[in-house]
């Protein structure tokens, strides 16, 4: 729980389910939520109507969208013109890695919280059912959290990374504890029009195979796939 009932938080919310879950958990902690996003150049940007949703429906004490240029984080298959993978990352980085994303993401909350007087930052970085980021490691979590006390006037600052160590189909089950409603959420790297996933990109199937885990169906529309089974149509 948090220290004070009216503590502050500022939590990273991109849209997907991952960071619909923190936003759920800082809340349950007690504290009162402010909700950051960025537009960064990305072409899933359904996610940042999620992430809208999410905020109103929570709903949170205030919600950030904050702009950053694209051009600052380019050469990712989810800022520029090049093809999203389908399958499962492999051994290195994959293409779909975002040039130091969350560090900026989270040094732009750093300064957010400092403005406010909120000492406590969350983000839902996983390193188990995840991509082979660098920024989404334990070592980097914490490394920053030791920047952020170097770096600030009165340290003091908390990264909480709620969702680090949890598998996909535990995710899953910890929102379904904290109520979160997982149709409001977006994790496809490359949705069609209508938002639809893909069904195949990793962030579709580590998503897919959480709810299969977890024993429930994943409540989004995939183009050319069976909502309840997952299965091609």
């Amino acid at each position: 729980m948090a220290e004070n009932p009216a503590a502050k938080a500022v939590v990273l919310l991109s849209g997907g389910m991952d960071s619909a879950v923190c936003l759920y958990t800082a809340q349950a902690m007690g504290f009162s939520v402010y909700a950051i996003s960025f537009r960064y150049g990305q072409r899933h940007h359904s996610e940042l109507q999620a992430a809208e949703e999410l905020a109103r429906s929570l709903p949170v004490a205030a919600h950030l969208l904050f702009d950053l240029s694209a051009e600052a984080f380019a050469g990712s298959a989810l800022t520029d013109s090049i093809a999203v993978p389908k399958t499962l990352a492999g051994e290195g980085i994959p293409v779909t890695y975002v040039p130091a994303r969350n560090t900026v993401f989270l040094s732009v909350a750093l300064a957010w919280a400092e403005s406010m007087a909120a000492k406590d930052l969350f983000i839902g970085v996983n390193a188990v059912d995840y991509s082979g980021y660098p920024d989404c490691r334990p070592a980097f979590i914490a490394a920053f959290e030791q920047l952020a006390n170097l770096a600030t006037k009165e340290g003091g600052y908390r990264i909480h990374a709620p969702l680090q160590h949890l598998s996909k189909a535990e995710i899953v089950r910890r929102g379904i504890e904290l109520g979160v409603d997982f149709s409001r959420t977006r994790s496809c790297y490359d949705p069609d029009a209508q938002g639809r996933g893909c069904g195949g990109c990793a962030a579709c199937q580590l998503r897919l195979s959480g709810f299969a885990e977890a024993g429930m169906v994943d409540p989004l529309p995939y183009r050319g796939m069976s909502r309840a089974t997952g299965n091609a149509l």
